[in-house]
């Protein structure tokens, strides 16, 4: 986990429903609300270009972040939800849930896959397929990982990664793996053999019945 929590900026917010928030975003303002530790909720909001800015950042959307309102004592959350214009490049809602300190959580953290340039089943045509680009893991949050890596340099045509293949740092589990149903252990990658297009050939090619011209073909 980085030693240094992403600084957000967000003042207070006294305005509420559709259309208060439909003026905000036309004010470059994004509405968002922070909730959680047995605190009443509250809603805030935030200056679009720099939620842009934060958003580009992976470590934004796993990692401890310190928001502070109006200026005041920086609160330890996470970035919950955040939603987006269906086709415009605007954001439209954020959410973030206050972190209890020594309290385990739940987070959804990056999966960075390594050494696929030297990967054994890719020099030899294979094709590296990503079935996850993040996993649900469990841990206090000074745990946090910033990513779990995926070494691919081993694998083979035919060979994949399961969950039960990630290597977790101290402190920190997958909640996928412990949960009660047959797939818990799911693939998350693999190296797959290359798809090979059989080309026609003169066999396949199936020529119409000879019927002479003005022959209908039927019985009189």
């Amino acid at each position: 986990m980085s030693d240094d929590n992403i600084h957000v900026n967000a003042t207070s917010r006294s305005v509420f429903g559709k259309g208060a928030s439909r003026r905000l975003r036309r004010d470059n303002l994004v509405p968002a609300i922070l909730y959680g530790a047995d605190k009443e909720p509250q809603a805030i909001q935030l200056k679009h270009n720099e939620v842009v800015k934060h958003l580009e950042t992976e470590a934004f959307y796993s990692q401890l972040l310190s928001v502070s309102v109006d200026g005041g004592e920086p609160v330890r959350s996470l970035l919950k939800d955040v939603q987006r214009h269906p086709y415009k490049q605007q954001i439209l809602h954020m959410d973030f849930v206050r972190v209890v300190a020594g309290a385990e959580l739940q987070v959804s953290v990056p999966l960075h896959f390594i050494n696929e340039d030297v990967c054994v089943g890719a020099k030899s045509g294979g094709v590296i397929s990503h079935n996850d680009n993040e996993v649900l893991v469990a841990c206090r949050p000074r745990d946090i990982p910033e990513a779990i890596e995926v070494d691919m340099a081993a694998l083979d045509i035919g060979d994949s990664v399961h969950l039960s293949n990630l290597t977790m740092p101290e402190g920190v589990r997958l909640v996928d793996l412990h949960e009660a149903h047959d797939d818990s252990d799911r693939q998350v990658a693999a190296v797959n053999a290359p798809r090979v297009e059989a080309e026609p050939s003169d066999d396949d090619e199936t020529p119409a019945a000879d019927v002479p011209a003005g022959d209908s073909g039927s019985a009189e």
